[in-house]
């Protein structure tokens, strides 16, 4: 699982290409790998390499100089389209990204994202060009992502705020999933099991007593 979700902040990755696909973010041929931390090597593998695994002339974005390091990706509109496939939020998250920004999803990219640690902010159009501009004008600009508060800090003191489900974002904060929520309710869960009667099974008593 992954770790707690903090707030944190960092440059951006900007990647202007919209409805990028899932076959893009991680090409079908690497999904037998099981390794996560392997992914990074193929996250959009087809735009970084040629054949022969030479990076490709000019470099793509997270390849140029100054991009390692960076956690939040800033994408064009409609990212995650296509096919379902955990590998490409492992992908992400294993190259180093904890936010992706976009004015939308596909939907199934963005609940596979939520439940690996890699947060899908969605903005509006102007709010989407806006960001887009201010990188544009300094490449090295940080935002600073506070999922708690619900808002991105920008570099003149200005925030926008975004919306994430109540139990994903619960999720996130507390780094952890479904099983793991309610392996952390058990104590509650058996409380209550104490203090009701055990359940019986008609049938099976029906049958013991000889009326089935």
């Amino acid at each position: 699982m992954p770790e707690p979700y903090r707030s944190f902040s960092s440059k951006v990755v900007p990647l202007k290409a919209e409805n990028v696909d899932t076959d893009q973010i991680v090409p079908a041929r690497y999904l037998k790998i099981t390794d996560k931390a392997g992914l990074a090597e193929v996250l959009f593998r087809d735009w970084r390499f040629d054949e022969q695994g030479c990076f490709l002339d000019p470099l793509f974005v997270l390849d140029k100089p100054g991009m390692a390091g960076r956690n939040i990706l800033l994408v064009g509109a409609n990212f995650g389209t296509g096919s379902s496939r955990e590998h490409a939020p492992w992908a992400l998250a294993a190259w180093g990204f904890k936010a992706v920004i976009s004015t939308g999803y596909a939907d199934i990219f963005r609940s596979n994202a939520l439940k690996n640690g890699v947060l899908p902010i969605s903005v509006d159009p102007e709010t989407h060009a806006h960001l887009f501009a201010l990188v544009d004008d300094d490449p090295d600009s940080e935002l600073r992502i506070d999922l708690a508060e619900g808002g991105i800090l920008l570099p003149d003191g200005t925030t926008i705020g975004f919306d994430v489900d109540t139990f994903a974002k619960l999720m996130l904060l507390r780094g952890t999933d479904e099983i793991g929520y309610l392996v952390e309710k058990l104590p509650a869960i058996e409380a209550w099991e104490a203090t009701h009667p055990a359940r019986v099974d008609t049938r099976s008593e029906a049958r013991a007593t000889g009326q089935v």
